[in-house]
């Protein structure tokens, strides 16, 4: 399907590719967007002149990657695909976060000159109640003066990580709205229970109580490792609280501060083992010929034994499940919740695969008995950002390396253009379409989605723009599953 908009850029019925060639090549309509979805703009015609069809948008949230579906109601027991896509998040956000700390702890421990800001480059102070300008020394404008603090709305403060997909999630439903005429919004509000997730069979008054009922980590930690190292056996020495999975791994898996994750060692063991994978150190120690050694590899397998599966996904919908309902009311949408199990069920029942844009269409009480147009292309949606704000390059303990060019714009081009390029001769021949990197000598690198070189040292004379770099990049995947006819 072909979205369509108005003289004025509103939504209009999506049609046919058939259709929008049809338009385009007799003069009515214009290219608007290219990707995700391809869009024109009709010259003729008015929102008002035209009728268009109940559209639902579907959404699955997920912590790694989101579906989208949307759903043409042509009746209440029968729904045509308009779109489906994956939206996979960015998961780097807190290792940015972590490295500008870093780096900024450094300068103040450099004693570096630092200017402190300036009276107007002070951010303004808005009104906790309707967010405009405050006064000066309050935090509320002179309309709200005499609100009392009990009637402030309530801020949901997120961290970064959570904060950006929740962004990423709610930025393309307000996308989708604005290039098709969506009439109501389905989510899937899902609620995990760790406990439950951890131990199935937890009940009564275990459940109420939790795993540290009683305790202090470092005390439940103690009673649970029997006062010794876990990793060597020493007593009557000090014992550290130790991550078997480490929180900031040299490579592999990052662990968290989940107390299946948490062991005693002492000082020597901590410090042997390191940021070290509990794998890899014990391939380590099974080649050492030291009798310690000889101890923790026995030891180690017990203590991994006990680690269970994180649960970082179901802490992540838990924690922004409310915060993603609150902003999709402000939509003005009809907003219908879905329960897990009930999409869990729909999709059973519609015989689909599991996957992020399915689980969306199967979102709610809404899902008709049939839905046509499954087996078309499926976007691919990934969260890239938009780059980095520090002009000078880092090495891995903070030292800078190299500045970057204040300059972004070479030629017309910047990096990460959607752009085609037609190579005349030599070894890159051909035509490409992809992501360029560009070069202020004039000669790009074409890139595909996973980043993989296409083609090096071409010319900026031989590549056009299709689309400007929005902090995102796409691809195409097509249905693998057979559908019934």
């Amino acid at each position: 399907m072909v979205a369509v908009l108005d003289r004025k850029k509103r939504p209009l019925a999506p049609c046919s590719e058939k259709r929008a060639r049809q338009l385009l090549e007799r003069g009515r309509a214009v290219v608007y967007r290219i990707y995700p979805v391809f869009t024109i703009r009709l010259k003729d015609r008015l929102l008002e002149e035209c009728g268009t069809p109940p559209v639902r948008l579907k959404v699955d949230p997920g912590a790694k990657t989101s579906g989208f579906s949307l759903l043409r109601e042509d009746s209440a027991e029968r729904a045509t695909v308009v779109h489906q896509s994956h939206l996979v998040h960015r998961e780097d956000v807190k290792d940015r976060v972590d490295t500008r700390r870093a780096c900024r702890r450094g300068r103040r421990n450099r004693h570096t000159w630092y200017r402190e800001p300036r009276f107007n480059n002070r951010p303004r102070v808005k009104c906790r109640v309707c967010g405009r300008n405050a006064r000066k020394g309050k935090d509320t404008c002179r309309e709200h003066a005499g609100v009392p603090r009990d009637l402030y709305p309530k801020e949901v403060w997120l961290p970064p990580s959570l904060k950006a997909r929740l962004d990423e999630l709610l930025s393309w439903v307000r996308r989708y709205c604005r290039i098709f005429p969506v009439s109501s919004i389905s989510v899937e509000w899902a609620k995990f229970d760790t406990q439950k997730l951890q131990n199935p069979e937890i009940s009564g008054v275990e459940y109420q109580h939790g795993t540290l009922f009683g305790y202090e980590v470092k005390e439940y930690l103690l009673e649970k490792w029997g006062r010794k190292c876990a990793y060597c056996g020493a007593e009557n020495v000090p014992l550290e609280v130790e991550h078997v999975v480490p929180r900031n791994p040299k490579r592999g898996p990052k662990g968290t501060d989940r107390i299946s994750n948490l062991t005693l060692s002492c000082k020597e063991c901590n410090d042997d083992k390191g940021n070290k994978q509990p794998e890899e150190w014990l391939e380590e120690l099974k080649k050492s010929g030291k009798a310690i050694d000889r101890v923790r590899a026995e030891n180690l397998p017990k203590v991994l034994a006990q680690l269970e599966e994180p649960l970082k996904e179901a802490a992540f919908m838990n924690a922004v499940r409310y915060a993603l309902v609150n902003e999709l009311k402000k939509l003005g949408f009809p907003l219908e919740l879905g329960t897990a199990a009930q999409t869990k069920k729909n999709r059973l029942r519609l015989g689909l695969p599991k996957l992020h844009c399915y689980d969306a269409a199967c979102v709610g009480e809404s899902t008709p008995a049939t839905i046509n147009g499954l087996d078309s292309p499926i976007a691919v949606i990934r969260a890239v950002g938009r780059g980095t704000r520090r002009m000078c390059n880092t090495d891995a303990y903070g030292f800078p390396v190299g500045h970057r060019g204040r300059k972004k714009l070479h030629y017309g081009f910047m990096t990460n253009d959607l752009v085609a390029a037609d190579v005349p001769s030599g070894k890159y021949a051909g035509r490409y379409v992809g992501f360029v990197a560009v070069r202020a000598s004039g000669y790009f690198d074409i890139k595909d989605v996973s980043g993989h070189r296409l083609a090096q040292g071409v010319s900026w004379k031989h590549c056009w723009l299709i689309q400007r770099f929005d902090g995102y990049t796409y691809g195409r995947e097509v249905p693998a599953h057979s559908f019934p006819q």
